[in-house]
């Protein structure tokens, strides 16, 4: 059995390789011509960010699992694995906890001013406060979450905690699941009309590309806060500029962008109503062990048969079977 890894993960994952005398080997090099040749004899692969596309998974004849270090997978074609009968493996359980507390981050930073607050008190004008922009309060507003699986629910239970109102949209669970969590289930264009903030937890496809575009920043309140720590893509950027520009609403807290790392002088880099990060909202030193371990897990169970394969990690179960 022989593993490789593309891009570092946290030494704590490799434990499980080295314990079970598991051959393995890292490589940062992302270059297609290299990880063809790298991984044309693995039986598994534990990837980062890197592309693993056709032209590599055509020359892995042996691979029989890729699992994905997080939640997203469009950077492996998994059209390629389907028909191959090779499993998709993602870390379900790992980043719920780290992202979410990200999400509850911005909203807080964008709703109550801080850095503005901040730099008037380091700028000596800690008398002109009443000058600040107004800010306010989480509690009694509305938030939409849209995507209900584990990063959802997770930030479902932070913002019930500031009493605020959780509506859900997820079309793949039913209301009583939603209405369990206690959050209110509601059909999408319902909540883009009523939502104070906005925040996706939806993975990037056909389906959900520019699911956020011109149209939509019509009906959205002005005093809407939009998050996206989902993908890049989910929200067209350029119509997200053109709301935050002309103040169509109040602020945008943004961990993803449609290309990574974003353009030199991109758009948004310009505006003071939004809150930008390098995709780094499950990158806590605690989920970063967490995603090492699960992604490692998930290998090494799948092709031993262990029975503690957590099954729900499998993305693509229905096709192996």
């Amino acid at each position: 059995m022989k593993i490789g890894v593309v891009g570092e993960i946290h030494p704590s994952g490799y434990e499980i390789f080295d314990t079970n005398n598991i051959e393995y080997f890292v490589t940062n090099n992302i270059e297609e011509k290299h990880l063809i040749d790298k991984l044309k004899d693995v039986d598994g692969i534990v990837v980062r960010t890197a592309e693993i596309n056709k032209n590599i998974l055509f020359h892995a004849k042996k691979l029989k699992i890729v699992a994905r270090h997080g939640v997203g997978y469009d950077n492996v074609d998994i059209e390629f694995l389907n028909n191959n009968k090779i499993a998709m493996a993602i870390t379900g359980r790992a980043n719920a906890t780290s992202v979410a507390e990200h999400v509850m981050t911005m909203m807080l930073c964008l709703t109550k001013n801080i850095f503005e607050s901040d730099k008037l008190v380091k700028l000596g004008k800690f008398q002109e406060k009443n000058n600040l922009p107004d800010y306010f309060e989480l509690y009694d507003k509305k938030i939409l979450i849209l995507g209900f699986g584990r990063i959802g629910r997770a930030l479902a239970k932070r913002c019930l905690g500031f009493e605020m109102h959780v509506y859900v949209h997820d079309p793949f669970l039913s209301e009583q699941e939603i209405e369990k969590q206690n959050c209110i289930p509601i059909n999408k264009e319902e909540g883009f009309k009523i939502a104070d903030y906005i925040s996706i937890h939806l993975p990037l496809n056909s389906e959900t590309k520019n699911l956020i575009s011109f149209d939509q920043f019509e009906i959205f309140k002005s005093n809407l806060i939009l998050i996206n720590t989902a993908r890049g893509g989910i929200i067209n950027e350029n119509a997200l500029y053109e709301a935050l520009k002309n103040k169509r609403i109040f602020g945008a807290g943004v961990d993803v962008f449609e290309k990574e790392p974003p353009i030199e002088k991109h758009k948004l880099f310009s505006l003071n109503n939004t809150l930008l990060t390098p995709h780094n909202a499950a990158l806590t030193l605690e989920c970063r062990k967490r995603m090492s371990v699960e992604s490692c897990e998930n290998v090494f169970d799948f092709l031993t048969k262990n029975k503690k394969l957590n099954k729900s990690n499998i993305v693509n179960l229905n096709i192996l079977n």
